[in-house]
Formats: structure tokens, sequence, C-alpha cells
């Protein structure tokens, strides 16, 4: 796959279902590395590099959740969602959960072939978080950030670093804050939630805001640990996406 768009980080390509994996808001596509590797090697795993970060920080980000919604799902007409493909499935932690479901009813409007699940992270459904990011400045930005935790927290305190970090984080919370639940029919896909139990984000309630956005099974699954704890239980999350997977892989069948 030609695509600045996607990564993979195992060496083999597997022939079983895809999952693509779209990271939190100022996150990169190596958050998820270490589920990549804990997953069964014959799931071909990409994971979404936005613009703006790591070896694409020269691009700019995105600020309209639209816009890059629109341009995910351009990148999965190319090679994913296409008529006798292998099927999929869409993963997305936190405001890649919001990424991962507009893309999907993208690709449903087009009439092209849409994932066979959604697995949904560390969020609530759209009408749940009206925060005003777009209106944070850089102090309110990084106290948001602090208060979510995660595994990237020394990246804080290093001027350098914060510095190449700071536009993807301002694109994203600029997106977040003006998005806005523009209304439609629930996607007919399969979701599963995923949540922590003491996320300060969010409630194990919240989780189930998902269900009325499918006519699809709905599950959910709750772990103990904060915003990120899929980082303290790669071994559970990698379990509940498999049977997930496993579950779409059957029905493609």
């Amino acid at each position: 796959m030609n695509s600045t768009w996607f990564r993979r980080f195992t060496t083999v390509v597997g022939g079983g279902p895809r999952l693509v994996c779209f990271p939190h808001a100022g996150g990169s596509a190596t958050a998820y590395k270490e589920l990549t590797q804990a997953l069964p090697p014959h799931f071909d795993v990409l994971c979404v590099q936005y613009p703006g970060r790591q070896d694409r920080f020269r691009e700019e980000p995105f600020t309209s959740m639209a816009a890059l919604v629109e341009a995910v799902a351009e990148e999965l007409a190319r090679d994913i969602a296409v008529p006798g493909g292998r099927p999929y499935a869409l993963f997305g932690h936190s405001m890649g959960s919001l990424v991962a479901f507009e893309t999907a009813r993208v690709l449903a409007r087009r009439q092209l072939p849409g994932p066979q699940r959604l697995f949904l992270s560390g969020r609530g459904g759209p009408e749940t978080d009206s925060a005003p990011y777009h209106l944070y400045d850089d102090d309110d930005v990084l106290a948001d950030v602090r208060r979510l935790g995660g595994t990237e927290q020394g990246m804080l305190d290093d001027p350098d670093i914060l510095e190449l970090v700071m536009p993807a984080l301002r694109g994203d919370y600029s997106a977040l804050g003006t998005y806005s639940w523009s209304g439609g029919a629930p996607l007919d896909v399969p979701v599963t939630a995923l949540t922590g139990d003491s996320d300060p984000m969010m409630t194990v309630g919240d989780a189930h805001t998902w269900e009325p956005y499918t006519t699809g099974e709905f599950a959910v699954k709750v772990f103990s640990g904060g915003h990120f704890y899929l980082f303290d239980h790669l071994d559970g999350v990698a379990a509940a996406v498999t049977e997930g997977m496993l579950l779409t892989e059957g029905a493609a069948s």
C-alpha cells in the first residue's frame, strides 16, 4: 500500500481481516505499535498517521473534523473500502473514535464497502462532549493533556519536543471543538465500545451512548484505569479486539 496515511508495525502483512487504528488527539500512528504486536499475526493492522506529526510534521494539521474525515475516507476508498476487498474494522481511541465513526458514515454515504465492526474507545457518542476545545490556548491544551495522562507526559517538559507536537495538538483540539453532530440514520455496523472505569473524560455510562448510533450488535468492554487504560491492558484489549475481529471474519466468510 503506497500511502503516507498508514503505518504497519509488523514485518509480515497478515492475510486475515484488516484493522485500521485511529489515534487520539495529538497522537500518532506509533500509539498503536504495542497493540499491533499483541494482536494475532494473521491480522493486517494499519495505523493512521495524521498530518502534522512525526514523519509528517512538515504538513499542516487538519483543524476541521469534517475535512480530516473526508481525507481519511478518500484514502480508505483507494485500497481498503473497495468492492471485493478483504473484511476490515476500524478502531479509534478518544478523538480517534470520532474520526473512525464519522469516516464509516462517509463511506456509507458513498455506498462503499464499510467496516464490519467499529471499536470505539475512550469517548462517548458524538453528542456527549461539547467542550469548547477550539477556544483553548496552549496552556489550556497542555493542562487537559496532563489531566488525561498517558505514556507521553515526559515530552511536555521538553521545550524542543513541545515545539514539534503543539501544532498537531492545536489542530486536533480545534477539530474537536468545532465538531457538532449533524444527525443521520444509525450505521448498520456492529459496535464494541471500550472504556476505563476511572476515565476523567467520560463515565462507563457514556460508553453506552454509542448504542443508538448503530442498528448492529452492540457491546461494552470495561477495563480498570483512566483515559489511557489501553496501555495498561494490552492483552485484554487485544483479546476484545480479537473476539470482535473473528466475528467479523466469520460474518464475511
